[in-house]
């Protein structure tokens, strides 16, 4: 019987441990990039995108992701959220994203225990309001704790600071938010899609991440090397990628191109 891989930190362990032994500086650790990978929509939706990188890869993906789209309001997204954020173990709720908390569907509203609607791509970044348009694509928008989405507030994303009540693990300081492992790599593509999305046509900003925090409201999120690095660790999951069906089958008709090729994250930053 083949002995399944060594958890991540257990390889960091061995390595340090296996550094001391030796009276050697213990190597610093750096993710992986993302492997290549392939899918049903490979001859079909991204026919055009195949086979490209930098520039030309994200002109290609920003023209196919942008392409008979059907646009929700505001409103919509309550039913929406309550399909593509089910709770797989239970069907009467969905799973908070930051706080990876079940709540049950009904609750949502803007009062306290109640779910709301998070902007991963915070509305201030642009000014992207809630009109019709990036500030209510279904692909960077989830259901969060209406105090949770306080806290994360406009917040740009890195490492580092203090968890909170519900924070499942998601950190927050005075610049920056940090969403629990789980949902790194999901935070990370979310927001590059939405930088491919959304070019500056139709009147909207032209959104583009940074590797810098303090974006106010600038149309950049950062930190870019820190959404990269976490696009690597974390890579898709069967949550994501059903989410990303759903959009695509009954409600938006594009997908998040960066949860089918994880790996078209590096071959464009």
């Amino acid at each position: 019987m083949m002995l399944a891989t060594p958890p991540r930190r257990w390889k960091a362990l061995a390595l340090t441990t296996a550094a001391v032994l030796v009276g050697l500086a213990a190597p610093t650790l750096t993710a992986s990039p993302a492997q290549a990978t392939t899918t049903a929509y490979d001859s079909t939706y991204y026919k055009n995108a195949v086979g490209k990188t930098g520039t030309s890869l994200k002109s290609s993906l920003h023209t196919i992701i942008s392409s008979g789209v059907t646009k929700l309001s505001y409103s919509a997204l309550w039913d929406a959220l309550k399909n593509t954020d089910q709770d797989p173990n239970n069907s009467g709720n969905v799973i908070l994203l930051y706080s990876g908390i079940s709540r049950s569907k009904s609750l949502n509203g803007g009062d306290s225990g109640d779910w709301n609607r998070e902007h991963v791509w915070a509305i201030s970044h642009g000014d992207l309001t809630t009109s019709t348009g990036p500030g209510t694509d279904l692909h960077h928008i989830r259901p969060e704790d209406v105090a949770v989405n306080a806290k994360r507030g406009n917040l740009d994303f890195d490492e580092g600071g203090s968890t909170f009540t519900n924070s499942g693990g998601s950190k927050a300081d005075s610049d920056s938010f940090e969403p629990r492992d789980a949902v790194k790599g999901d935070v990370a593509r979310m927001i590059l899609y939405m930088a491919v999305r959304y070019e500056g046509g139709d009147g909207f900003a032209d959104l583009e991440p940074d590797d810098k925090v303090g974006n106010g409201s600038n149309p950049y999120i950062g930190k870019l090397s820190i959404l990269k690095k976490w696009n690597d660790e974390d890579p898709p999951d069967a949550f994501e990628e059903r989410r990303n069906q759903v959009i695509y089958d009954s409600y938006q008709h594009n997908r998040n191109p960066f949860i089918d090729h994880p790996e078209w994250v590096d071959e464009i930053w």
